[in-house]
C-alpha cells in the first residue's frame, strides 16, 4: 500500500519509489530511474500521467491527489491510502503548527471553482458534488476568498493571543473560514499548514463536514447534510 502522505515533492521514501516505477510501467519519463526521490524529473512525470488520465491545467500539476494516485495504482498493481485526517494518519497538525502568512491567492468564483477541484482531488471527493459545494461556502463564507472577507474578526470565534497575522488566534480564516482549532484537527496531509491557502482551507473542510456531517466519500449528499453548501437553501453557518 501506498500513503498519499508519503508521495511529496522533496520526499525520500518506497512510496516514492512505487510510484515511480509505476509511472515508468506507463511510460512516463524519469532520467534517473527510480531513486525513491521525489524530485523535479518525478513531478514531470506525474503531470504527465495526470495529463493522461484527463486532468487539465491546474489539475495536472504533478502532484498527486487522491483520485489520480488511487486510478495509477489501479492500472499498475497497488493500493491507496488516501488518509483521511479524522483518522489521524498524517495530517493532522497540533495548533502550534498552524501558520498565519497569507501567499495571497486568487479571489473571484472562478478561482474558487479551480481551487475546489484540487481540493477534491485530494480528498477523493467526486468533483461534481464538491466543487459546486465549496464553491458556495466560498460564495458565503469570504465572498469568494475577497481580501477583506479571509479574516472574521467580528464573531465569537475572535478571541485568543494575537498572532502573527496581527488577529486574535481563534479567528475564522480563509475562503471556507476554518478556525485554526478545526484546521489542525482535520488538515489534510500535503498542503499548507495556514487557512489562508485556499486549497488546505477546502481540504480541511471536505474532511470536516465528512466526519460532523456524515457526507458520504463521494460527496453526493454534500448539499444535502450543509445548507451553507446548498445555492438553493438559505445561507446557515456550518
Amino acid at each position: 500500500m501506498v500513503a498519499l502522505a508519503n508521495v511529496r515533492f522533496g520526499k525520500r521514501n518506497e512510496d516514492v519509489r512505487t510510484v515511480q516505477k509505476a509511472l515508468i510501467k506507463r511510460g512516463r519519463k524519469i532520467p534517473d530511474g527510480p531513486t525513491g526521490l521525489f524530485g523535479e524529473q518525478t513531478k514531470a512525470a506525474y503531470r504527465a500521467e495526470q495529463l493522461a488520465q484527463g486532468f487539465k491545467g491546474a489539475d495536472a500539476d504533478g502532484i498527486p491527489g487522491c483520485t489520480s494516485l488511487t486510478a495509477l495504482g489501479r492500472l499498475t498493481g497497488f493500493t491507496v491510502d488516501c488518509g483521511r485526517v479524522p483518522a489521524g494518519r498524517g495530517g493532522r497538525l497540533s495548533l502550534a503548527q498552524v501558520t498565519y502568512r497569507d501567499p495571497g491567492d486568487d479571489s473571484g468564483e472562478a478561482a474558487m471553482r479551480r481551487y475546489a477541484r484540487k481540493a477534491c482531488e485530494l480528498t477523493g471527493m467526486e468533483q461534481k458534488f464538491g466543487v459546486p459545494a465549496l464553491t458556495t461556502i466560498a460564495k458565503r463564507e469570504s465572498t469568494f476568498n475577497h481580501p477583506k472577507h479571509r479574516v472574521n474578526k467580528t464573531d465569537s470565534n475572535a478571541h485568543g493571543p494575537i498572532v502573527s497575522d496581527g488577529h486574535p488566534r481563534n479567528c475564522s480564516r480563509g475562503a471556507t473560514q476554518c478556525i485554526p482549532t478545526t484546521f489542525a484537527a482535520y488538515h489534510q496531509a500535503g498542503t499548507a499548514t495556514t487557512p489562508y491557502d485556499v486549497v488546505a482551507c477546502m481540504c480541511a473542510t471536505v474532511n470536516y463536514v465528512r466526519d460532523r456531517y456524515h457526507v458520504n466519500r463521494s460527496g453526493s449528499n454534500f448539499a444535502a447534510r450543509v445548507q451553507q453548501a446548498d445555492p438553493h437553501r438559505a445561507p446557515h453557518p456550518y
